[in-house]
Parts: structure tokens; sequence; C-alpha cells
């Protein structure tokens, strides 16, 4: 019997029970593709992280969901980089991760915050399909579209909120996730969000840093301000703050380590 490094990371919060959970498990080399599905679907977390270190500093990345490897994940990158910074030791300020959406880096600031450097990925205005509203259960004031999302603007904070989407008519719309967001109103931050993924398997996901690629861009451009202050409000809910500059979206959040363990395969 082998065993593997595990940790279980609440990612965007500072204490347990909030945030995004991610599973983290580090590796001195690659398993097959398919050993790391079956590890992603047993721990059936929105995200488990793999790393191999390549270097000083750096890291090669993977990010799988229980169905699916993905080309970009924030809260699992946060967890990542969590714990090679609060339980590996790792040196200095600053990791870069090499990952399927090119290098990705990640700085340690004051009082356990952490701010990834990841692309920018505004979206176009799009007419939406037909179904959208009726999937989402809101009509959208703004929709637009990347290669892999829908974003849907909503007029208030307390829609977003309210969301009782139909989750399987989302899952029979292409692209098949769903960015949902509005201005903050109420709680006191520049913006709020929701995100729906059926395609790649999760119906919710707590807090995206992926999402907020395409978010941070569209609020910048709206609100006049590069830097954002925002809370995805899912249930377990999760704060980010985010800055626009150029074609790199910075996002900073927190992060706590709930599990630590091993593996056994």
């Amino acid at each position: 019997m082998s065993t593997l490094p595990f940790y279980w990371v609440d990612a965007f919060t500072d204490r347990p029970f909030g945030g995004n959970p991610a599973a983290v498990v580090p590796l001195e080399r690659w398993l097959p593709d398919a050993e790391l599905q079956r590890l992603a679907a047993q721990h059936n977390l929105s995200e488990t992280a793999y790393f191999v270190p390549e270097g000083a500093s750096r890291h090669h990345l993977r990010w799988f969901t229980p169905a699916v490897e993905v080309d970009l994940c924030g809260h699992a990158t946060l967890a990542t980089a969590h714990i090679l910074f609060h339980e590996r030791n790792e040196p200095g300020r600053r990791l870069t991760f090499a990952t399927r959406s090119g290098p990705l880096h990640v700085e340690r600031g004051e009082q356990g915050m952490l701010a990834m450097d990841f692309p920018s990925r505004p979206s176009a205005p799009a007419a939406g399909p037909p179904e959208l509203a009726a999937a989402l259960g809101a009509a959208p004031v703004h929709v637009g579209r990347t290669d892999s999302a829908w974003l849907c603007v909503l007029a208030s904070a307390e829609q977003v909120r309210a969301l009782r989407p139909d989750h399987a008519a989302l899952a029979r719309l292409r692209p098949g996730r769903f960015i949902v967001t509005a201005p903050g109103g109420a709680d006191g931050v520049d913006f709020v969000s929701r995100f729906f993924a059926p395609d790649a398997g999760i119906a919710e996901d707590p807090v995206t840093g992926s999402a907020h690629c395409v978010l941070t861009p569209y609020w910048a451009e709206r609100l006049g301000e590069p830097s954002l202050h925002a809370l995805q409000v899912s249930a377990r809910g999760g704060e980010l703050w985010c800055e626009l500059a150029g074609d790199r979206v910075r996002i900073a959040g927190r992060a706590f380590t709930y599990i630590k363990g091993e593996l056994r395969l």
C-alpha cells in the first residue's frame, strides 16, 4: 500500500465551514490521468488540485472536478499556495505555477492574504439562449458570453441570493457554466455573484476564483474602478479582493487548513 499527503483547505475564508473547499495532493511525479480523476471523484469536492515541483518556488499544477479536468481554478490555486506557504514551509513570497492556462503567480501578503495573478477574460455582450431566464429563475438585465460561460447580470443582490435555478434545465444549455452577478447593494461590497457549472459536474460552486476573471473586467468598466471588493453569496460564502491590471486580474483572499493527513492507495 502506498500513501500520499492530503489536505482539505477552505479557500476565500479565514475560518472553517466557509469559503470553497478544495483537496490538495502534493505529488513527486505525475500519476496516470485516470488515477487522478478517480481520486477527485472519491474526494467529491468541487476541485482536487495536484502539484509536482519543477524548481525553486515553481510547480506544475492541475485541477480536477469529480468529473473532468479543468483549465483554470482559482480557489484550488489559492488552496495550493496556502499549503505550500503555511504547511510545507515554502520560502520566499512568490510562487509560480505552470498550468493549462499558462504561468500563474501567487504572492504572500500580510495577515494571511494571498494574491493570485490570473488572465483577464472579458465577456462579450450576447443575446443568450431563449431558455436562459426560465432556467435561472430570473431575467438578466444584461447577458455576456465567454468561450466557456454565460455572464448573467441581475438587477439586485437580493435576486442573486434568492435564485433557485432549474439545474436540469441549465445542464441542457451550452456553454454549460453560468456566472450570475449584481451590484453589491446592502452587502457593502462592489458586487456579488453565484456560479453554476453543470457541465463540470458542479451544481453550484461555493466560491469561484476563475469566475472573477470574467467579473472583474465587467465591473471595473461598469463602476469605473479597477480595484473591487466582492462576495460570492452561496450558502458557504466567500470574500475576494480583485484588481484589473491590463490583461491580468489580481484576485486575493485567505484560506484555512481544515484537514491534513494521508491517502492510502
